[in-house]
Parts: C-alpha cells; sequence; structure tokens
C-alpha cells in the first residue's frame, strides 16, 4: 500500500473528567484507505478517543489535523458535514420512525422544499442489499432484532459517503455471513480512499481485516503493530499488561434435580416453535444459533418479557409459565439482557441507584426507603462483584464491562433459582470476559440453573455443560458437552 499524507493526526489529545484524567496525550495517524485497529481493554480510552474524533466530545488539550486544516468539531454533525463517520456500539436508532427515515435523519434528500420519500427508500434498500439485508426501508425499526438493528446502522454510514469511518464493534451483533458483507463493503471502502478506525474485542477478525494496530491501556497509546497479522496472544498481552491466555474455568458437575423446564413453547410471531429443553440445578446450559435463530426471543418468553402462543415454563416441575418480566422475577427467574444500555442499566441513574431498583423489597423492608440504605446496600455488591466505579457514579460513565457488571449485581443480588444471560460478554474486553466466566461457574456451583446465549461459538463451547442449537426458529438438536464441538454446532445452525 502506497502511504500517502495522512486524512487525520492527533497530536497530543488530551481528556479529563474533573481530576480524573482519561487520555493521556494520545498521537495518531490515519491514512487514507487503510483500516487502523483500536485495541484495549474496556475503560483503556477508545471510545473516548473516538468521540473526540467524531464531534462528541471536546479534547482537554491537543490538537486535530483534517485534511491538513485545523480540526475541532462542535458536534458530531460538523463532523459529519467534514466527511467523518461513526457507527456507535450503542445502538442509536429511532424505533418510532421507518428504516429509510433512520438511515437518512438529519439529511433527508430533498426535492421541491419536500422530503423526496421515494429516493429515500431506495437509497436506502440499496444500502440494506449491500449487506445481505432483505428488509423493506418503509418497516419501523421497532421490533427489529439487535442483530438487524446493528446492520441498519451500518447501512446508514455507508450512505455518508465519509472520507473516514469510525465503526466501534460493528460485527458484536452479526453472524459470520453477515459478517463477512461487511467485510466486503470495508475493503470497497478502502479501494475509494476511505480511512476507517475499527474497533473490535473480536481479536481473529482484527487479523482478517486491518492494516495496522494501535493499542491502548490506562488512557495511553502503548503500542503499534504496522500489520494486522499479529498473534492473538501478542496482542492480548499488549492489551492487558500482562501474559493472559482466554481460558475458561472449569465447569461443576450439575445435580440430577431439574430446576427449569420448557415443554412445546412457541412463539405468536413464529421466532420459534414447539421448543423443549431442561436445565438442572448446577447447570450451564448453552444455546446457540446464527443470527435470526430464534435464541433472544426465545429466552425473553422463558422470563416473561415476551407472549407465548402455546407450551408451558415450570420451576422445580410445577407450571409457572410468566406473563410477564415480575411474574419470573418472582419466581426467581432473571434475565440479563443482550442489549444492557437500552435494558440493562438506567444509564444516567448511579451505579447504586441501578443495583437499588432490583432489591427495594430487601433495601426497605420497613417501607422506609433513604438514599443512604440504598449505597450501603450497593456498596457490597460492587465490591463482591469488582465493578470499577463508584455507588454515586452515573452507570453511563462506566465501560461495558463494568455495565455488565452492575447488571449482573442487581439480579444475583437477589440470589435467584435460574439466571438467563444474552450474549454475557458482548463488546466486553477478554480481561473482563474472564471474571463474568467466573461468576457463571460461581453461580452453578451454588447451585443457580444458568442459561447462556451467545453468538460467540468459542464462548458458548467453553461454558456449557450442554447446548441447545437452533436454526430458523426450530429447535436443531441438543449436544453434550463431549460431542459438541465447531462442527456439529454449525452443522446444526445451518439445517
Amino acid at each position: 500500500m502506497t502511504i500517502r499524507s495522512p486524512i487525520l493526526s492527533l497530536r497530543g489529545i488530551q481528556k479529563s473528567y474533573g481530576p480524573i484524567k482519561v487520555l493521556h496525550g494520545v498521537d495518531l495517524d490515519i491514512h487514507p484507505g487503510e483500516v487502523v485497529a483500536l485495541l484495549g481493554e474496556n475503560g483503556a480510552g477508545k471510545s473516548t478517543l473516538s468521540n473526540i474524533i467524531s464531534g462528541a466530545v471536546r479534547p482537554s488539550a491537543g490538537e486535530m489535523v483534517w485534511l491538513g486544516k485545523t480540526y475541532a468539531p462542535a458536534n458530531p454533525r460538523a463532523a459529519m458535514d467534514e466527511g467523518v463517520g461513526m457507527i456507535h456500539q450503542e445502538l442509536k436508532l429511532l424505533p418510532k420512525l421507518s428504516i429509510a427515515e433512520n438511515v437518512f435523519v438529519g439529511r433527508y434528500p430533498m426535492r421541491s422544499g419536500r422530503i423526496d420519500r421515494k429516493a429515500m427508500e431506495e437509497r436506502a434498500r440499496s444500502g440494506l442489499k449491500r449487506l445481505g439485508l432483505d428488509i423493506s426501508p418503509d418497516r419501523l425499526v421497532e421490533g427489529l432484532s439487535t442483530g438487524k438493528q446493528q446492520l441498519i446502522e451500518i447501512a446508514k454510514a455507508l450512505t455518508l459517503n465519509a472520507r473516514l469511518l469510525i465503526l466501534d464493534e460493528p460485527t458484536a451483533a452479526l453472524g459470520g455471513e453477515e459478517t463477512q458483507l461487511l467485510f466486503q463493503q470495508i475493503e470497497r471502502l478502502k479501494s475509494e480512499g476511505v480511512g476507517i478506525v475499527y474497533i473490535s474485542h473480536r481479536l481473529e477478525e482484527i487479523r482478517q481485516i486491518a492494516d495496522r494496530i494501535v493499542v491502548m491501556r490506562d488512557g495511553a497509546k502503548v503500542q503499534q503493530f504496522d500489520t494486522g497479522d499479529v498473534p492473538i496472544r501478542t496482542i492480548v498481552e499488549a492489551m492487558v499488561g500482562r501474559s493472559l491466555e482466554r481460558m475458561f474455568p472449569a465447569l461443576p458437575r450439575p445435580t440430577e434435580e431439574v430446576a427449569l423446564e420448557v415443554r412445546n413453547l412457541s412463539s405468536p410471531s413464529r421466532a420459534f416453535r414447539d421448543i423443549s429443553f431442561s436445565v438442572r440445578k448446577g447447570e450451564v446450559f448453552g444455546i446457540a444459533g446464527l443470527m435470526g435463530a430464534g435464541r433472544t426471543e426465545l429466552v425473553r418468553a422463558v422470563t416473561g418479557a415476551d407472549p407465548v402462543s402455546g407450551g408451558e415454563v415450570l420451576l422445580h416441575g410445577k407450571p409457572i409459565t410468566p406473563r410477564s418480566p415480575i411474574d419470573a422475577i418472582r419466581n426467581g427467574i432473571v434475565l440479563v439482557p443482550e442489549d444492557r444500555k437500552l435494558q440493562g442499566v438506567v444509564l444516567d441513574h448511579s451505579i447504586a441507584e441501578n443495583i437499588g431498583y432490583a432489591n427495594l423489597g430487601e433495601i426497605a423492608r420497613t417501607g422506609w426507603l433513604s438514599s443512604r440504605r440504598i449505597q450501603q446496600f450497593a456498596e457490597d455488591y460492587i465490591r463482591k462483584f469488582g465493578v470499577k466505579g463508584r455507588g454515586g457514579q452515573k452507570a453511563g460513565e462506566l465501560s461495558g464491562g463494568n455495565q455488565q457488571k452492575v447488571v449482573l449485581a442487581k439480579w444475583l443480588a437477589r440470589k435467584p433459582q435460574v439466571v438467563v444471560l444474552d450474549e454475557p460478554t458482548r463488546g466486553i474486553d477478554v480481561g473482563a470476559r474472564s471474571s463474568i466466566y467466573d461468576l457463571i461457574m460461581d453461580l452453578a456451583r451454588a447451585g443457580v440453573a444458568v442459561i447462556v446465549v451467545s453468538s460467540d461459538l468459542e464462548e458458548v463451547l467453553g461454558v456449557s455443560s450442554r447446548i441447545m442449537v437452533m436454526a430458523q426458529g426450530k429447535q436443531a438438536g441438543i449436544l453434550d458437552r463431549e460431542d459438541a464441538n465447531d462442527v456439529s454446532v454449525m452443522e446444526l445452525a445451518t439445517i
């Protein structure tokens, strides 16, 4: 690749929030037609740096140069006007608008002073088709799966005609086929001279897509590799500052007692049909399948978040089919949802308040509720779960891994009998993943029945005693641990 002048140069970029310094003089160059992988553990400063480039955050010190001129966008719109686009890990779509309206929100194509809806829908359909998404652009976003919403976010970015794209965990909710379609579009953008900053915790895909790797740790740029073909172990050691391999804890042996049983469960939308399985006390039961297989819809129904059209859920042999999340929670069944920012935590509220909301009966046994009591209750679980934050700190200020620990803390404080984890490590770095795997095994050792839904095949194989594979809303099979491997799971997932 011929190295041309950078389209973007960062020099000495710093950012502080009060006395807390989160970026320490970062230097970075992005050239046209290259993919720079920006890696680091949660809290390393990747998102803060990306938000500064995209105009969402102002730096405390340092300077940026864009196409040879001083660059200091006042907001994301100003950055977009300069040719800088960003796909956020957190979905930012408007559910009550159509797909096409979301793709072009704030920049609708106009004709004779009115929105040109025909042109808007045609351009949106083209962007969706490039990503293999066969869906009408006039459909509302509301009700779409997280994976499909992620593809819409990507389609939105592809219509920007940007000179620089920042992709923050773009494949976190995507399956293998969708990921490869995205990679094809990235190669096309590279050939057109677009520079790309690519943030991901899926290190295998970094080797496929990156031209350069920049590693951050504790708010500083600590290492750079001038190729993407770097051993994963080397990347991880640079990220965490110590030797670390991705290892799964030993699985505890479950009891013979069945805690949860699902019999012939079906969805009114036909997202899943006639599903039956059981989970024993102390067992980690995995659910695998491709995007759109019905995994999330199934566990939402089991936990009362979505309706069922037939079948039943039993707890210790007693029919309890939850009609609402409250029903499930009262029966000792809790769900750690796929989208923690929209469904798991209240971002503008404190860590202590988030933990307290699920445990008000315990905190206010006499009917009186005080902020001091909430704080005291939460502090115990903040320590127990290793949340890197103070009780009074807003949940939205935490890294993804620490937000997930807050979600786990608030539900596990209730001492549930069944815990359902939907994509428990989505967008979380390798260090934080290890602690979440340890928590899962601690639950199993305590006799809790655990269900883990994961798009990460290595993960679901590593943590599960048995794995149910779903395909197109149907139950394709249940594999014992000794029979489960990447080939046997994918054979069933693609039936």
